[in-house]
This record gives structure tokens, C-alpha cells and sequence, in this order.
């Protein structure tokens, strides 16, 4: 997307639940999983409502760090993108795609995952989850990761993709901001780090 001085510029800051809560809303899927797919393991996420859910999400904003970053345009929050330790995310922990993969050894006490995407309907293809994982980065660098993993999908294996599959973001997109891709345990999916130049 051309730049027009007319649009916003975007903005970032580690997520707040008032405008968490507001960006998710009350429809679609983003208001159905409060972000709490990979917090929980299948069959306790599977027993909970949606309201139990985002309590849950909202929980987290009582503890130090936030649970992840918000991409603001004109004041509105716009994007969201988790960003927590990767102890957080037991699904992560336990999918089949690490379980596939051969990956190089890092401190699992400062491994940090990105796990999603929410970008509003109205401002996707703008930037905003460059811009948002960008802020994930320096969020976890600056909270004490020393990596920082994701999971993409990788859109040249999977051109036919559907939004509701790229929550996860795409290859292209990490690559593009400096991580690598560490391993590609499955197809049309990879594993990708990035480490703090303090590491």
C-alpha cells in the first residue's frame, strides 16, 4: 500500500486490556478464543466458554509483562499480536510441529514465542503486522528474551491459504524482519528464530 499522508500513521505500545477488549469485539473469531488456543492444552480450552476465555486473557494484564503488543492508527487499536514465554503456550509445547522438528538447542527459560495475529478487517494489507511484529520483538528483547520463535505458515507451499490460517503470520513476513527459518517440520509450515543481539 502507497503511503498517503491522509491515513494515520500506525503506532505501537504493549497491549492494554481496555483497547484488547475492544479491538477483539463480540463477533468472529478473535471474541470466540480470547488468544487462549495455545495457553491451554485441547480439552480444558475445548470446556470453556468464551466468557471464560476472555477472563482469562484479561487475567493476564494483572501480571507483569503484557501479554503482548497493539498497533494503534488515529488513537484505534487496530492490530494485536501475543507475544509471551513460551512456557505459556503448553499447545505450543506439545504440537506435533515441535515435536517434528530437529532444532538448534536454546535456554528454554528465555524463549519467547509469537503465537498470533489480529489485525482489523479494515487494516489489513496497511503494514500492521510488520509493524506489530516488529514491537513483538522489542517487547520480548525487552522483558527478557534471548529468542524469539514463531510458527508461519509459508504461503509459497500454501498459496491458497485462508485468512483463518494465517493467524500465524507467513515466512515471508518474519523473514523480512530478520529472523530465520531453523526448521520446516511440516509442510507449508516453519519454525523461525530470531536472537537478541545481548544474547
Amino acid at each position: 500500500m502507497a503511503y498517503d499522508a491522509a491515513v494515520p500513521r500506525l503506532e505501537t505500545a504493549p497491549a492494554s486490556w481496555e483497547a484488547v477488549e475492544k479491538l477483539f469485539g463480540v463477533k468472529g473469531e478473535p471474541s470466540r478464543c480470547w488468544c487462549r488456543w495455545f495457553a491451554l492444552p485441547g480439552k480444558e480450552f475445548r470446556s470453556k466458554a468464551p466468557t471464560e476465555l476472555k477472563e482469562l486473557l484479561r487475567a493476564r494484564f494483572d501480571e507483569d509483562p503484557e501479554p503482548g503488543v497493539l498497533a494503534f492508527r488515529g488513537g484505534q487499536a487496530v492490530g494485536w499480536c501475543a507475544v509471551e514465554p513460551r512456557a505459556n503456550y503448553p499447545r505450543i509445547e506439545r504440537s506435533q510441529l515441535l515435536r517434528a522438528a530437529d532444532l538448534p538447542p536454546v535456554d528454554v527459560g528465555t524463549l519467547w514465542s509469537v503465537s498470533c495475529f489480529v489485525v482489523s478487517p479494515n487494516h489489513r494489507r496497511s503494514g500492521v503486522a510488520a509493524t506489530l511484529l516488529r514491537a513483538a520483538v522489542n517487547h520480548a528483547f525487552n522483558n527478557g528474551a534471548t529468542t524469539l520463535e514463531a510458527y508461519p505458515v509459508d504461503t509459497s507451499l500454501r498459496p491458497k491459504a485462508a485468512p483463518s490460517d494465517l493467524y500465524h503470520g507467513t515466512v515471508s513476513l518474519f523473514v523480512e524482519s530478520g529472523f530465520s527459518v531453523v526448521s520446516t517440520p511440516i509442510p507449508g509450515r516453519a519454525i523461525v528464530r530470531v536472537n537478541s543481539k545481548a544474547a
